[in-house]
């Protein structure tokens, strides 16, 4: 397959956005993206649409013809993918075979959940339906109680500390602090985590990821076409895919994620990475055991001492793995079906040196999006030189 590049990117604000709709969050988004590569829309040979569950939210199903039609795309073949929180990132996937495969030249990716038009018990309803609806969602088993139990396990494993998780929670506002298209620009301390309200046992309210609106977009474009338009395009070095049991009491192990493991290893095998390669992160943070979780998973640290990898700095931004250097989906807020789309473009502009926290010297990003509990992940892995 041949190389691909990502030539544009464009996030909306994200947060409770009373005053737009889902289709005014997908178009700003397109738009933006399309504007950014250099692009004319007639370019644009398909649109693949990251969202998870626009029906529940907003009672609107067929959204890739909804968004085509919304940005001025009639006739593009037009494609909405879902795998729960992973839908972004699994829209990116299916874009990038599409143009790596040579049957297009170019792509546009959007992801996008309108999540604050509902009540917020039909919202946890709605997010419980990405895991085991007949053996967890019916009997009251939320996300926060599955990576609760994730935590107590990685505690009682590992000793891991409840200072440890909510230093992930501190770390990750402190690198927010200038994102101004982040849900929350607020410093916290650990006592403010330790002492905020619980919500399942041992995570707090400041543990969790919040309930956000939100889009994002990113346009890519084989090699040959990215080369023409000039600028810096950031190129595709390696993508997996990895999934696992839907219910949590069916798997190995509650402190790991085989998803994850799985699409990293397909990941740095395309790539011919490893790890330590690895400049820069955006990682699923969706509570703040997942992100401990999640290097580990990813081969940065060994099992088991994730949490003290976080204590001693190094996921910070001159720490040896900057992570969710844009304040993650801790700040950022997680509109589930634009998560992994900002991932993306969040690495693509920090690899561009466009970023209000820059890294000096970064050459190669990746990023980690999980769907569920775990069911589903993706790692992408990006870089400013193409595959030889």
């Amino acid at each position: 397959m041949r190389n691909i590049a990502v030539v544009g990117t464009h996030q909306t604000k994200f947060g409770e956005l009373w005053d737009k709709s889902l289709r005014d969050l997908a178009v700003e988004a397109g738009l933006g993206a399309i504007k950014n590569s250099g692009l004319e829309k007639s370019q644009i040979q398909a649109l693949y649409v990251g969202n998870m569950s626009a029906g529940r939210f907003v009672g609107q199903e067929h959204l890739g013809a909804l968004i085509a039609d919304n940005l001025g795309l009639k006739g593009v073949p037009a494609t909405r993918c879902e795998a729960a929180c992973a839908s972004g990132s699994v829209a990116f996937r299916d874009a990038y075979f599409a143009v790596a495969s040579g049957d297009i030249d170019a792509a546009l990716v959007v992801g996008v959940e309108k999540m604050t038009d509902i009540h917020g018990s039909g919202v946890l309803t709605t997010l419980a339906a990405a895991g085991d609806q007949e053996w967890e969602a019916s009997m009251g088993l939320t996300f926060a109680g599955l990576y609760a139990l994730m935590a107590r396990k990685h505690m009682h494993d590992f000793h891991t500390t409840r200072e440890q998780m909510a230093q992930v929670a501190v770390t990750n506002h402190k690198n927010g602090l200038k994102n101004k298209l982040a849900q929350f620009q607020m410093a916290i301390t650990l006592e403010d985590v330790l002492t905020s309200t619980m919500i399942a046992d041992p995570l707090r309210l400041l543990d969790c990821s919040p309930i956000t609106d939100g889009g994002a977009a990113v346009v890519i474009t084989s090699e040959d076409l990215a080369k023409k338009l000039g600028g810096q395009p950031i190129y595709v070095l390696g993508t997996g895919k990895g999934t696992d049991t839907i219910a949590l009491h069916d798997r190995k192990s509650y402190t790991e994620l085989l998803s994850t493991k799985l699409a990293a290893r397909r990941a740095y095998e395309q790539a011919g990475l490893r790890p330590q390669d690895i400049d820069v992160t955006e990682v699923h943070d969706c509570f703040t055991i997942n992100e401990i979780i999640a290097m580990e998973d990813l081969g940065f640290v060994e099992k088991g001492k994730g949490g003290k990898f976080v204590e001693d700095g190094e996921i910070d931004i001159n720490g040896s793995v900057p992570t969710n250097t844009c304040g993650g989906l801790k700040v950022c807020g997680h509109p589930v079906g634009a998560t992994g789309v900002r991932q993306i473009a969040e690495i693509v502009q920090l690899l561009k040196g466009e970023c209000f926290n820059p890294i000096n010297g970064a050459e190669i990003g990746l990023n980690l999006n999980i769907g569920g509990s775990g069911a589903t992940a993706v790692v992408n892995i990006f870089g400013k030189e193409p595959k030889v």
